[in-house]
């Protein structure tokens, strides 16, 4: 059986971001994107064995020194892992969730930043904490596994300042009900006041850069491995003390924390996992539709967060 390849960034840059084509002419991109359309095979049993026996060790940078190179700075929010979502969905990775998938992931979104759009990227990304003064210097800050994260109240406090003074969360990667309300619980504590709401698809972030015409389900590995011909996430198990149905996993949602003007200071991408996506976007296992659509998605959501 063939073994998952490992491809280098240039090799990303030139064939599976070259897929990744704006839809209308106005899309401000870097000069020389080629317009090839690659096309990959769906999931075939035995590709499907292939990735999913592909190792799973994040490396994560720690925060940067100094003074940031760039305009944008792929940043990823660390935080204390709740141990009682954890246990109660069984869900014990062997290191923190918020590392999930940083080996893979940022390298490739920052080479799509790079080849996609005129943003001055840092080839570098880091890891920062809330208690970290110096996340007022960047834009966006990116949270996985949200459905497993808790956070002081000190960090709560410093989110509310960071997002109202204009930044913006990217959240991904967590699914079902269960999930839903540890994350409510945790942004209750940033924004006691305010709700989070649906998206329409017709809202500015999903167009300011690529326009998102289909608004797909984006499946992680998990979803892809444990649950064969699907695109959403079964849990690893369940506790007497969670009570969701399925349903609740099945269908993705775009939502969001506004502020009083409008500004999306939250962006949640939930019962999706755009990470894993840009992770595995050099393997012709993952398909490109997939792919695509998550690579815009975030190019989008950066571009918005700098604008607005």
């Amino acid at each position: 059986m063939a073994q998952p390849r490992t491809l280098s960034a240039s090799w990303i840059a030139t064939s599976v971001f070259s897929r990744i084509v704006p839809k209308a002419a106005h899309c401000r991109i870097a000069s020389g994107v080629l317009a090839t359309i690659v096309l990959l095979t769906p999931l075939s049993s035995s590709a499907e064995l292939a990735i999913c026996t592909s190792p799973q060790r994040p490396d994560c940078p720690s925060a940067i020194n100094g003074v940031a190179q760039g305009e944008f700075t792929f940043s990823r929010l660390i935080f204390a892992d709740n141990q009682t979502a954890i246990d109660d969905l069984g869900d014990r990775i062997g290191y923190p969730h918020w590392q999930a998938d940083c080996s893979e992931s940022e390298p490739h979104f920052i080479a799509a930043m790079k080849r996609l759009t005129l943003v001055d990227t840092n080839e570098s990304s880091q890891s920062i904490s809330l208690l970290d003064e110096r996340i007022f210097d960047f834009p966006m800050l990116y949270v996985v596994e949200a459905g497993f994260a808790s956070f002081s109240t000190n960090e709560a406090d410093n989110l509310r300042e960071y997002l109202l003074r204009g930044g913006l969360l990217f959240v991904d990667d967590f699914h079902g009900s269960y999930q839903w309300r540890q994350f409510e619980n945790w942004m209750g504590q940033v924004f006691p006041d305010r709700d989070i709401v649906d998206l329409p698809s017709t809202h500015e972030i999903f167009n300011v850069h690529f326009p998102i015409d289909d608004f797909i389900q984006i499946p992680g590995l998990r979803a892809l491995c444990l649950n064969p011909g699907e695109t959403w996430e079964l849990p690893i198990s369940k506790s007497a003390a969670v009570i969701e149905s399925n349903t609740s996993r099945q269908q993705p949602r775009w939502r969001a924390v506004l502020d009083d003007d409008g500004r999306v200071m939250a962006i949640v991408n939930w019962n999706m996992d755009l990470g894993d996506a840009w992770e595995h976007a050099d393997m012709e296992e993952y398909s490109a539709l997939y792919t695509a659509t998550a690579y815009r998605l975030g190019i989008n959501y950066v571009l918005y967060g700098m604008t607005h």
